[in-house]
């Protein structure tokens, strides 16, 4: 990485970060709503047995948390770039 380049990891890991929250707190919505919605019918056999699986919102948490854990080790090597400059 050439000198001076270690804000672009900081800034890319920030952006990372700020992606992983969104999505870990949209993921929380989308499955609120949904299980919502269920409790609001008559027939709740799919909220009780889950089936079928709805990986949407699980796959939304998962990817922000990913993203977060991209964004700290981003932020982690801008850090250490910076000091060794």
């Amino acid at each position: 990485m050439p000198q001076g380049d270690w804000y672009i990891l900081l800034i890319v890991g920030g952006i990372f970060i700020i992606l992983g929250v969104i999505g870990i707190v949209w993921g929380r919505y989308e499955e609120k709503k949904y299980y919502d919605a269920l409790t609001a019918r008559t027939d709740v056999r799919e909220y009780v047995s889950h089936w079928p699986e709805r990986p949407q919102p699980g796959a939304l948490k998962v990817g922000g948390w990913i993203a977060i854990a991209l964004g700290v080790l981003m932020l982690i090597t801008g850090v250490i770039f910076w000091l060794l400059s």
